[in-house]
């Protein structure tokens, strides 16, 4: 059973008798949906180009050269509805809109860059570009059938990057050496669709679905048995290409392949692998990433602002920095941003995948650079990572390569004020304390639900009913969930309400310009129940969205 409605942004479902059951659910205009009035637009001071050491790690290469913070102030019109990071919709709380900072627009090229010469001498270093993979015919595919390597082929999900030259970059499984005749296959497609003057997209079999993504420089392919949308393995395939960029910066990517056009750009991700796998692995199972929002730790408003006047106190001061954020248990606590800056939450979750995937930042405070695509795809910043406790992280980023040693000591004056004020012991006891299920919420007809609040790019969850605390029942639940967004999207017919039934849940999703719900019931579950127990849902959410969500912006 199925039903669509397009237009629908009340639930107003009918009993069996036919009678109207009213809405109790809170208005969704609450928060004015707003965009700012101009984009950003950004300065380009002269720098100094990096040394040929600096080449071999282009993480070092990237400097922001302003002595002031406010060299990197963008001219953008003060948001009228403040909030730390970018999301699809207007801002609530503290997030805005892609529509708001065009991509032609949003860039900080104030980054020192690599000179013509610099990356001509470092590509053509090592004796005319030694080629380092042997000829396909000297290893068994294991594409092949040929091969006994059943597994590789079984896989559910696959992810390839090559560049448009047809060299091998990453595979998600498996060897790219031994796969060298399979991406000169891909290739072959790209370049024979484009020579028609046309782009491929995907490509359709009876158990699988094929996504082609064209970058500059580089190709990206995803093969998936798993039901996903094309749209959707697009969205994976871009988080891919931001987790490569996030490396290299799209200035350094450009600038290789423009010189070399076969370059084997394995030697500049060597050991970033790992990030690429690790953000893989977590799309499948992390609603954040479909969502498109961050999951903020359940908290006190009174917690959450100690914390952040913590880092204003002693980081307010400092120049050049520009994001501190505090994450316990991949759930955001806090974000403090500088006035005019803002962050998306695909940026975040590349941030969140870098600490989820170095355990040496639990050992030591890190430096490392990173690129924060959708901040600036053009250059690096620069993170101060530590751990506080056992299970909360300190990120502070700022632009200037050298300010380790002030960020270090703010970060220990930061951690000595939230332990005299008890704040560390407060977050702790919340990581275990706010995990709530259904019933707690008195909600029996609920076995599992997602809650995003658009205007503020943030969702919440429960914990789920024992029929799905299984890893392939949380899979299939999530692939319905994924079914019904599609449904939101879709160009042809997008509906705003759709009912789905299967043999194991009823399963309702609703999206409106304020929030965005998915929820499970069970099968046996009336219309009437259902539609009594998601307007007592949403008056919970309305009632707690305090604790629930980041609501305000604090600035440095």
């Amino acid at each position: 059973m199925k039903m669509s409605m397009d237009d629908t942004t009340d639930l107003n479902l009918c009993n069996e008798e036919g009678s109207s059951v009213p809405n109790g659910s809170p208005s969704n205009t609450s928060g004015t949906l707003e965009s700012t009035s101009q984009p950003p637009v950004l300065n380009n001071p002269s720098s100094e180009p990096p040394s040929e050491e600096e080449l071999v790690n282009p993480a070092d290469s990237a400097e922001l050269n302003s002595d002031r913070p406010e060299s990197l102030a963008l001219n953008c019109a003060e948001k009228t509805r403040e909030g730390p990071l970018l999301t699809e919709t207007p801002v609530q709380g503290p997030l805005v809109t892609d529509e708001r900072v065009p991509e032609s627009e949003r860039t900080l090229s104030s980054i020192s860059e690599l000179t013509q010469e610099e990356v001509v001498e470092a590509l053509s270093s090592g004796a005319e570009d030694e080629e380092l993979f042997q000829d396909a015919r000297d290893k068994i595919s294991p594409c092949s059938q040929e091969s006994d390597s059943e597994d590789w082929r079984n896989n559910e999900k696959h992810i390839f990057v090559l560049s448009e030259a047809g060299k091998p970059i990453y595979t998600l499984n498996g060897d790219e050496e031994m796969l060298i005749s399979l991406f000169g296959v891909m290739q072959a497609l790209v370049s024979y669709v484009a020579d028609s003057g046309d782009s491929i997209r995907s490509i359709r079999t009876a158990d699988a679905t094929i996504v082609f993504l064209n970058k500059p420089s580089l190709i990206l392919v995803a093969v998936s048995r798993l039901g996903l949308s094309s749209q959707q393995l697009t969205v994976q395939l871009t988080y891919i290409y931001n987790q490569i960029l996030s490396v290299l910066t799209l200035t350094q990517l450009t600038r290789i392949f423009e010189q070399r056009r076969n370059y084997d750009l394995r030697r500049m991700l060597s050991g970033s692998e790992r990030l690429m796998n690790h953000l893989s692995a977590s799309m499948d199972t992390d609603p954040s990433f479909f969502l498109s929002s961050v999951r903020c730790l359940s908290l006190a408003p009174a917690v959450r602002d100690a914390v952040s006047e913590s880092i204003i106190r002693y980081c307010g001061k400092l120049k050049n920095i520009v994001f501190g954020i505090v994450v316990a248990d991949n759930q955001l606590v806090t974000l403090v941003r500088m006035k005019k800056y803002f962050i998306h939450p695909a940026d975040l979750h590349l941030l969140f995948n870098l600490i989820n995937a170095t355990e040496s930042f639990k050992d030591s405070e890190s430096w490392t650079p990173i690129c924060l695509p959708k901040f600036d795809p053009s250059g690096f910043l620069h993170a101060h990572v530590s751990y506080i406790s056992d299970a909360i992280c300190l990120v502070l980023i700022t632009v200037d390569r050298n300010a380790f040693f002030e960020l270090s000591e703010a970060r220990g004056k930061i951690k000595l004020r939230l332990e005299k004020q008890n704040t560390i012991s407060s977050i702790t006891t919340a990581l275990s304390s706010s995990k709530y299920d259904c019933g707690s919420l008195d909600l029996p007809e609920v076995r599992y639900f997602l809650y995003k609040s658009r205007t503020s790019a943030q969702y919440t969850a429960p914990e789920p009913a024992a029929c799905y605390r299984t890893k392939e029942g949380m899979k299939k639940l999530f692939l319905i969930f994924l079914s019904i967004q599609n449904r939101f999207h879709i160009a042809s017919r997008p509906v705003k309400l759709c009912f789905r039934a299967t043999g194991a849940e009823l399963v309702l999703g609703w999206s409106t310009q304020a929030f965005e719900l998915y929820a499970a019931f069970s099968p046996t579950s009336t219309k009437l129940a259902v539609l009594t127990a998601v307007n007592k849902l949403l008056r919970w959410a309305k009632k707690e969205e305090e604790k629930l969500f980041i609501l305000t912006a604090p600035t440095f």
